[in-house]
């Protein structure tokens, strides 16, 4: 670091608190940074995604299907994935998350019957299959709901 490569800091030089068409010696006199004529030029310009006329692109493409507002999105995680855990491990989202088995939560996390568990385990998320609600109690294990 020295005297020849100091800048200031990105976003600290220019605000946007000056004022346009005050004259010449603002700098931004006459036609206050709008250029010459044209549309942009004037007062009214058109309002985003107007395309001078032709039917804009967010009206040309073709509507499809249906989202639901109060649809929730669970993460599923296999019983599989539960292996990695000691046995008579208490098993919750933050622990998943912690051993990177799931990285976003989302709105819940089910856990699924696929594939074998061999390990005693105290499971709490928000929601069970019936397989594998099944496989963690055969073992010993218990499954709470959140």
């Amino acid at each position: 670091m020295d005297l020849s490569n100091l800048k200031p800091a990105d976003g600290s030089k220019h605000s946007d608190n000056f004022r346009r068409g005050r004259g010449h010696g603002s700098g931004n006199g006459k036609t206050a940074g709008k250029g010459h004529k044209g549309q942009k030029a004037r007062s009214g310009s058109p309002r985003p995604g107007f395309e001078g006329g032709q039917m804009p692109l967010y009206r040309r493409i073709p509507k499809r299907g249906f989202t639901c507002i109060n649809s929730k999105k669970i993460v599923g995680i296999n019983v599989s994935a539960l292996e990695r855990f000691d046995n008579d491990t208490t098993v919750t989202v933050e622990t998943l998350l912690e051993s990177g088995v799931i990285k976003n939560p989302r709105d819940g996390v089910k856990i699924l019957g696929n594939g074998e568990l061999t390990k005693k385990l105290t499971v709490k998320v928000n929601a069970f299959s019936e397989g594998a609600k099944a496989k963690i109690e055969s073992l010993g294990g218990t499954c709470e709901v959140i």
